[in-house]
């Protein structure tokens, strides 16, 4: 069993989630510890007024709600009364088993899942800490229920992430519900990935057909800190109705964001060399810029290059799906800025088509041989000449065997005269 535990400021938007599932018919609420009906006859107000009424103790504690999947491998289809068992062990086991919470049974993914949704806030005003719970509290209680159901452990059902949620699929405009589709990819993204910017973000997003938008620089949206996210097309064209990022469960504001980017800027610093080794590898390999996107995309990096209305690249970011991490190019130096790397291309490109002079391709036309070597040998043209220098030695060695045969003429000669 895999337990995942989210934490937030709202109650409603955790109940507003579960309940539209199961007005879709996607999920069920199978139990309600702590109220005071069945939970068949249960009314939304009386669901969300149980807990706001003990975050109303408090008014202190802002981060007041509690959102926890138990998500069960494929093979354990267990009936309704295990799972309200299970819950409850769950919670009990976490420090919560006295806190009022709603138990929803969720059929809309690969695997069998709960949702169970409470509060920190106890009767006494007091709060129950959030600190090292999914760490500490949660292994333990986890691995508890594990072995008093004989459920498959969480490290048996393969990597953690495949277990938690469905792959995530692009949005396609006019085809699922909109609001629905970009909030399950925002919010997966947002809580996987290591970026430092909205750019940065889009960079991902862009992939699914999404993008976050603060407006132009001269709008009121822009000037109060607003974020809305859109659908795009195929062609990257803004699609529909913008959706606000404050009514997008887990509120992936700009405020909450650039929270994120102050942390994502420290976690991925040790990430930054791994992903400057893989660059420098496809560099010293390949030349032109789709190759280069090629090889990186098989190291499991995608290379975005952003170009302007001309046609000019001004920036290059690189996104490790690997380790989840994007950087800008200048943010891992300035040899990997747009600007260096479309000049490496652009000389790589002069280099590999470059033509070789014709007069280093017809040497042998260039030379003219004496008939009899007994003459000095020297290349027509200049003395000066590339060829002059690159036959230097064959020249000297011509030239001392020619002396030989004129000293033994003059020998000759002399011995005839005596």
């Amino acid at each position: 069993m895999v337990a995942k535990i989210k934490t937030g400021r709202s109650v409603s938007g955790a109940i507003n989630y579960n309940e539209h599932k199961v007005r879709q018919g996607k999920a069920e609420l199978i139990s309600a510890q702590g109220y005071l009906k069945d939970p068949a006859n249960l009314t939304f107000t009386e669901k969300l007024q149980r807990l706001t009424d003990l975050t109303n103790r408090n008014e202190r504690t802002l981060v007041n709600a509690m959102h926890v999947s138990l998500n069960f491998a494929v093979s354990e289809n267990l009936e309704k009364d295990l799972l309200q068992q299970i819950a409850d062990d769950y919670m009990d086991g976490l420090g919560f088993g006295k806190q009022p919470y709603l138990v929803y049974q969720h059929r809309d993914a690969g695997h069998p899942h709960l949702h169970i949704v409470t509060t920190n806030i106890k009767p006494d005003g007091k709060r129950i800490s959030f600190h090292f719970l999914a760490n500490r509290a949660s292994e333990c209680a986890r691995k508890q229920v594990e072995i008093n159901y004989n459920l498959v452990k969480a490290e048996d059902q393969g990597k953690q992430q495949n277990a938690l949620s469905n792959p995530l699929i692009q949005v396609e405009y006019g085809k699922s519900e909109l609001k629905r589709s970009i909030t399950n990819v925002v919010n997966e993204i947002v809580k996987g990935y290591k970026f430092t910017s909205i750019p940065e973000l889009n960079a991902i997003l862009n992939q699914y057909n999404i993008t976050a938008d603060r407006g132009s620089k001269d709008s009121r949206m822009y000037e109060k800190n607003g974020l809305v996210y859109w659908a795009l097309d195929e062609k990257g064209n803004k699609m529909g109705v913008p959706i606000k990022a404050s009514s997008i469960y887990g509120k992936p504001t700009l405020k909450a964001l650039e929270d994120r980017f102050r942390l994502n800027e420290v976690l991925r610093k040790p990430l930054k060399e791994q992903v400057k080794w893989k660059i420098e590898k496809a560099l010293n390999v390949r030349v032109s810029k789709t190759a280069f996107q090629k090889m990186l995309k098989e190291e499991g990096i995608q290379v975005i290059f952003r170009q302007n209305e001309e046609g000019r690249l001004y920036g290059i970011t690189f996104v490790d799906h690997g380790s989840k991490s994007v950087f800008n190019g200048s943010d891992l130096g300035k040899n990997y800025s747009a600007a260096t790397l479309t000049n490496w291309f652009k000389n790589k490109e002069i280099q590999q088509h470059q033509i070789v002079p014709k007069k280093e391709k017809n040497v042998k036309q260039v030379l003219k041989f004496p008939d009899n070597i007994s003459g000095s040998f020297t290349p027509s043209g200049d003395r000066n000449s590339l060829l002059n220098i690159l036959f230097k030695d064959e020249q000297q060695d011509m030239a001392a065997i020619a002396r030989l045969q004129q000293n033994k003429r003059k020998k000759k000669r002399k011995g005839h005269s005596l």
